[in-house]
């Protein structure tokens, strides 16, 4: 059977679409080792260099968002839609899937769509407290639906759903070192109380200015910062920091390939509040502030922070105030003991384990169903 399977993963958009779907063909694979894995992502997107550098094949699709601020642009888009709909048509009857996955993100859509249109059993994979739009649309034609949180069945047929919690990097779950080790690697001192700052794959411009408008303050704490910039502020903040004097606790850097390091280096994390990092937050029991992301679909982000806020498992920090309080509150919590402990008991408890073993278990039964 392992030789016949044929498996579809669709959407992608950001790395909390990207690195889920790449978990869950991990996962597949180590099940059925023979199993052909497709993966159907949005051209220009950041899953057309991260699928293929996991060892996967990617095919693009010309998809995009609507424009709400621009309602002529949209004329584009729905030509777009349409032949990124006859793309993957063509994409499905070529590959012949006997079962689809579906992550969330623009090119799902269509990809799902179509297979459910062509009798292809398909699975969505719902990694926030508040659905997406294109998960909510696919609902209907999926036969199941994993997801994270409590509540989901307001979204989704109840009958179809499976908390399975969401699939997370495997180098986050597998890294050994002791964080003085890690904090080494990084050319920090082993023995500093250390914060980690990321804002996601592609960057915050919030969490970065509440970092880059107390230079100083970080210089006098005697704290240690691991600075993810993502890629799109990395430019203007080295050329900022340029003009400030070397600050040697602060590593920079625009993207971390090896999470599971830089979360064993920090004693405290800042965070965007999307639902991959909170996945491995809670899965490892890290202590976390979370700012979340303003620019996101139904504010999705708040709901998954006030989730974790509500079980005093988290920091709760708004976008609006982080310029001013951001810091200050991160370097109160770093330097006391007794907060990072409860937050990290607390986060401990929220974690659903072996999520991307579950999910690839019932893709397995739905492609052998077909």
């Amino acid at each position: 059977m392992d030789s016949n399977l044929r498996i579809i993963i669709s959407g992608g958009g950001t790395g909390g679409h990207i690195f889920p779907a790449i978990s869950i063909a991990n996962a597949i694979k180590a099940k059925c080792p023979e199993a052909q894995i497709l993966f159907v992502g949005a051209l220009g997107r950041m899953e057309m260099q991260r699928v293929p550098a996991a060892g996967y094949e990617i095919k693009g699709l010309p998809i995009c968002g609507f424009d709400r601020k621009h309602p002529l642009k949209n004329i584009a888009v729905l030509y777009k839609i349409w032949k990124s709909q006859r793309m993957a048509k063509k994409i499905i009857a070529d590959f012949k899937p006997m079962a689809a996955v579906g992550v969330g993100g623009y090119a799902s859509g269509p990809t799902l769509n179509k297979c459910a249109e062509m009798g292809i059993p398909c699975l969505i994979q719902e990694q926030n407290s508040y659905a997406g739009v294109t998960n909510k649309l696919l609902a209907k034609k999926a036969s199941k639906i994993c997801v994270a949180y409590d509540g989901m069945e307001r979204f989704f047929p109840k009958e179809k759903i499976i908390m399975t919690g969401n699939p997370v990097r495997q180098n986050v779950l597998e890294y050994s070192h002791t964080p003085a080790e890690a904090r080494k690697a990084f050319g920090l001192d082993p023995d500093k109380k250390t914060i980690l700052v990321v804002g996601g794959s592609l960057g915050a411009r919030t969490i970065n200015e509440s970092i880059l408008q107390h230079l100083d303050e970080v210089e006098q704490s005697g704290v240690q910062v691991i600075w993810q910039t993502g890629k799109y502020y990395n430019a203007s903040i080295m050329e900022a920091l340029a003009q400030h004097k070397e600050l040697p606790m602060l590593k920079v850097t625009d993207f971390i390939s090896d999470m599971g390091a830089a979360y064993a280096a920090a004693d405290l994390v800042i965070s965007r509040a999307g639902a991959s990092s909170i996945s491995e937050f809670c899965l490892i029991g890290k202590p976390v502030i979370l700012v979340p992301s303003p620019n996101v679909a139904e504010d999705h982000q708040t709901k998954n922070a006030l989730a974790l806020v509500n079980k005093d498992a988290a920091v709760y920090v708004k976008d609006a105030d982080a310029a001013g309080t951001l810091l200050k509150t991160a370097l109160d919590i770093v330097n006391n003991d007794t907060k990072l402990q409860s937050l990290r008991e607390n986060i401990l408890k929220l974690g659903l384990k072996n999520s991307a073993n579950t999910i690839a278990d019932e893709v397995i039964r739905l492609a052998k169903g077909k």
